[in-house]
């Protein structure tokens, strides 16, 4: 559990960060390019050693890393989009509720348990994600023409979740958790060269506070993912992991933006608290 407890505080670092980004005027762009080769080299050096070119292009996972590489750089450009397009509410809500694509594959994949008291749990879980990030009366407003980036957005998040569960049960050994996880954000990194490479001739040129902000955001990214895989590896099941994960990283995010930046919370957000403690409580409770 201890591992989970980890995932959900430094995925709610990254949130954190990406607001600060906002206040000090930092390139997002720039700034997660940037991230992507910092949490390589912390994946090395939690590795304990850097491995030989031999050892990481006949290991298994390889071509999980190289996918997985490739999502992350492009979910995180469909998320800027869905927030600036969308709206953040809807960015938010595509995002975490996305915890169900990896819940109905760890059942049917996995044969993991579902009983009554996770099945109520999950379904929580989902109107907590939902209640929790509309900042509005009125509720979520959705852009019918634009719903392709929520969507996208969607299906890309659940799709991470699942290929990270799947490649960590059958072809991530023990031990070999931080160089898999360094691997992953190296490739995004290659692809973010490309990336840079256009900027600078768009005459968007890497700052120093960019940099600044990617190391920040990079020691906490990478963190993010390496404890999610080493509490799939302690034997929870993902369909356990996945919507304690998201819901415990929504009401954690939420008491520090109360905290840091003295954010106001409406009614509906209060609600949304109460059935995301009821929704992890209920799916913890089903698992023990």
């Amino acid at each position: 559990m201890i591992w989970l407890v980890l995932s959900i505080t430094t995925s709610s670092f990254l949130y954190v960060i990406f607001k600060y980004f906002e206040l000090f005027k930092i390139n997002t762009l720039h700034a997660i390019i940037i991230n992507y080769i910092v949490a390589c080299i912390t994946g090395f050096v939690s590795y304990g050693r850097m491995p030989n070119v031999e050892q990481i292009t006949t290991a298994n996972w390889l071509y999980y890393a190289i996918f997985l590489g490739a999502l992350f750089i492009f979910i995180f450009n469909i998320m800027a989009l869905t927030s600036q397009k969308n709206g953040l509410s809807v960015a938010a809500v595509a995002g975490k509720m996305s915890l169900v694509i990896p819940v109905i594959a760890g059942i049917w994949l996995y044969n993991e348990s579902m009983g009554w008291m996770k099945i109520v749990g999950i379904l929580l879980a989902l109107v907590s994600v939902y209640l929790t990030s509309v900042k509005t009366k009125e509720g979520i407003q959705l852009d019918k023409r634009l719903l392709i980036f929520p969507i996208v957005l969607f299906l890309g998040s659940g799709i991470i979740d699942t290929t990270l569960k799947y490649a960590e049960k059958m072809h991530v050994p023990d031990g070999e958790e931080p160089l898999f996880s360094a691997m992953c954000f190296a490739m995004a990194f290659l692809i973010g060269i490309v990336v840079l490479i256009y900027e600078a001739t768009q005459k968007r040129l890497l700052t120093l506070r960019s940099i600044m902000g990617g190391i920040a955001l990079g020691i906490p990214n990478y963190f993010s993912i390496y404890f999610i895989i080493k509490t799939l590896k302690n034997g929870m099941e993902s369909s356990v992991v996945y919507p304690i994960n998201h819901v415990g990283t929504v009401l954690l995010t939420c008491l520090l933006g109360i905290i840091l930046f003295k954010e106001r919370l409406i009614s509906k957000n209060y609600i949304g608290i109460a059935v995301a403690i009821m929704a992890i409580v209920m799916i913890a409770f089903a698992k023990a």
